[in-house]
């Protein structure tokens, strides 16, 4: 099998809309989450639910990097995906090194659309309006996939999956064993939404799990979780061709597990997240001592956090406790379907930094939990394994393990 290397870097993220910036904003503990502001079709831009903060983007201007045309024919969640992807692209030379009909594309988008299905829907319900014509490619989750590989030329195996809040954990692990196995000699994975709607909002108000005000993961005054959106995206390839070319290596992709826990819609549980993550340290060969770092699904819900911490505890045992753990959603909130790309790209560059991020705005770490929660600053680490956790509602998990580049 291939050794699987990342090449590649692109983002457009609320806290930051390059991966320098992205970067400068994670070991900063700049969060993105800021009050409400601006929804269409909502009554005065404020769509009227309890929490008034999110996760928004506020410097990404579409008709700046797409031609008239593509912005016309795509929703902003796809716009986010295409920019996103060149910048990976872009940094890793992919197209100069392989064919296109040999490169995969393996996006994860829960949401698709959002925006644009709702503005029509308004129409059609209230004045019997005619849906306009693009409504179909704007609204479709795997419009970003198709839009990517229009833009780029690449022919290859192209698919969006949709897992929830674990779908661009899944494209990730799903490229990275294409790529392993030799049915794609590089990949261009991640994932991608930008679902902040009226409905959206008011949806999830529904549920009750929003934080009224900032995503505190683990903390013990943890009160729901902060919605975002963004994209984030890889490329990998084989080791072979990436020493070959004397690429810049980010890091190694090592193993990839995923599990369902068969049990309820929306309450996580334990042994589906501890399946997960056996199987990610088995597909790598990774002990349970080269572990050194986990990146949290921690959405901040009181459910979650424990699930999660409950998980971690049946996986590794005693080692539990002394395993550095932080979850950037408390920067760049819950990016649904993309935000298991995104935290995939923060512990790749904490890996490649020798930092790894810590939970902003936290500062009692709930003591039932028993992780150990970097806080207050990012804490330096030595050459090590990491784990990126993905739990969705439907109780669908992915774990990604990712090793530092020497």
């Amino acid at each position: 099998m291939n050794r699987v290397v990342i090449t590649g870097l692109g983002c457009v993220t609320p806290i930051g809309s390059t991966v320098s910036s992205f970067r400068e904003s994670l070991f900063a503990g700049k969060t993105g989450i800021t009050p409400i502001v601006n929804v269409a079709d909502a009554p005065d831009g404020n769509p009227g639910v309890r929490y008034k903060q999110a996760a928004q983007i506020f410097d990404f201007d579409a008709s700046q990097h797409l031609d008239s045309g593509i912005v016309t024919s795509t929703n902003r969640n796809t716009q986010l995906a295409i920019v996103a992807a060149r910048q990976a692209v872009e940094q890793a030379e992919l197209m100069k090194h392989h064919a296109p009909g040999d490169i995969a594309i393996i996006m994860g988008c829960a949401c698709g659309g959002r925006s644009s299905e709702e503005s029509e829907v308004k129409k059609l319900y209230l004045n019997n309006a005619r849906a306009h014509p693009l409504t179909i490619v704007r609204t479709m989750a795997s419009a970003g996939a198709s839009n990517i590989s229009i833009d780029l030329k690449i022919t290859g195996p192209t698919l969006d999956i949709s897992t929830a809040c674990a779908s661009s954990t899944h494209a990730i692990g799903l490229a990275f064993h294409m790529v392993r196995s030799g049915m794609a000699t590089a990949a261009l994975c991640g994932g991608h939404d930008a679902p902040l709607s009226f409905g959206f909002y008011r949806a999830w108000d529904s549920m009750r799990v929003v934080s009224p005000t900032q995503c505190k993961p683990y903390a013990a005054d943890r009160d729901g979780m902060s919605l975002g959106e963004g994209a984030a995206m890889l490329v990998i390839e084989t080791l072979e061709s990436a020493q070959a070319r004397n690429a810049t290596i980010f890091g190694e992709l090592v193993g990839f597990g995923m599990s369902a826990d068969a049990n309820h819609i929306t309450q996580p549980q334990a042994d589906g997240a501890a399946a997960a993550m056996r199987k990610a340290l088995a597909d790598g060969n990774i002990a349970i001592d080269e572990v050194g770092y986990i990146n949290a699904h921690g959405t901040g819900t009181q459910a979650n956090d424990a699930t999660e911490s409950a998980a971690i505890h049946q996986v590794f045992g005693e080692r539990a406790s002394q395993i550095p753990l932080s979850s950037t959603k408390s920067l760049h909130g819950h990016s649904i379907g993309a935000s298991g790309a995104l935290e995939a790209l923060a512990t790749i560059l904490a890996l490649q930094e020798g930092r790894l991020p810590h939970t902003a705005g936290v500062t009692n770490p709930d003591p039932a939990l028993k992780v150990d929660l970097i806080i207050n600053e990012p804490r330096p680490t030595g050459p090590t394994v990491a784990l990126s956790n993905s739990l969705a509602f439907g109780g669908l998990n992915a774990v990604i393990a990712i090793k530092s580049w020497p």
